[in-house]
Order: structure tokens, then C-alpha cells, then sequence
């Protein structure tokens, strides 16, 4: 079976749960490897609007009235979307550090995961 054969085929059994984990993790290897590698300007720009983008469509998810998770979660993960954004605002124009954007995700995955 070729790789990308075998890509198609995870993608098609997976639930919703393991594909956000699985974005998450992308996403968060990116950041962390932003992070170490010291990236700045435009390097850092696109692993932090990657984020920012991942954490703009959770929110426009939670806001649509077919969401079927609790409204309390719902409203705490469109509440953790403005954080993002503006946190994120924050570390390309100040030179803030990823550190909290980092563990906002590995939070998500540890409860995406049952851990949390």
C-alpha cells in the first residue's frame, strides 16, 4: 500500500475527536518548533496564523446552532479563540512568547485524548 493510499484511508476512518487531535498535534509541533528554532518575521507569521486559523474555525464551529457540544464548552472554546487571536497579536508584534499558545493546544489534546 502506498503512502498516500494509506493517508486516504486513515482520514476516512477517523472520527471527528482523533482528526482534531491529529490537527492539533500539527499545529502545535509547528509552534514548538517555531519556538526553538527562534523564528521571526515571516517564519513566524505563518506557524502563528496557521494557529490562529485552526482557532478561528473551532469558533465559527461552537457558534453554529448544529453543534452538539455543550453550550458551556462551546462558549469556553469561542472564549479561548479571542485569547488566541489576541495573544497571538502579541507575540508578532512584541515578541511575546508561543509558551502559552503551546499549552493551550497540548490542554485541548489531553482532553481530546481523555486525559484531561
Amino acid at each position: 500500500m502506498t503512502l498516500k493510499a494509506y493517508q486516504n484511508t486513515q482520514r476516512i476512518t477517523e472520527n471527528a475527536r482523533e482528526a482534531e487531535y491529529r490537527l492539533f498535534g500539527q499545529v502545535t509541533g509547528a509552534l514548538i518548533s517555531a519556538q526553538r528554532e527562534k523564528r521571526t518575521g515571516g517564519p513566524l507569521v505563518e506557524v502563528i496564523e496557521w494557529n490562529r486559523r485552526m482557532w478561528r474555525t473551532l469558533a465559527a464551529d461552537c457558534l453554529d446552532d448544529g453543534n452538539k457540544l455543550p453550550e458551556g464548552l462551546r462558549a469556553n472554546i469561542v472564549s479561548l479563540s479571542l485569547f488566541v487571536t489576541r495573544y497571538s497579536r502579541d507575540v508578532i508584534r512584541n515578541g511575546a512568547v508561543i509558551d502559552p499558545l503551546i499549552d493551550i493546544n497540548r490542554n485541548i489534546m489531553q482532553g481530546l485524548q481523555g486525559n484531561g
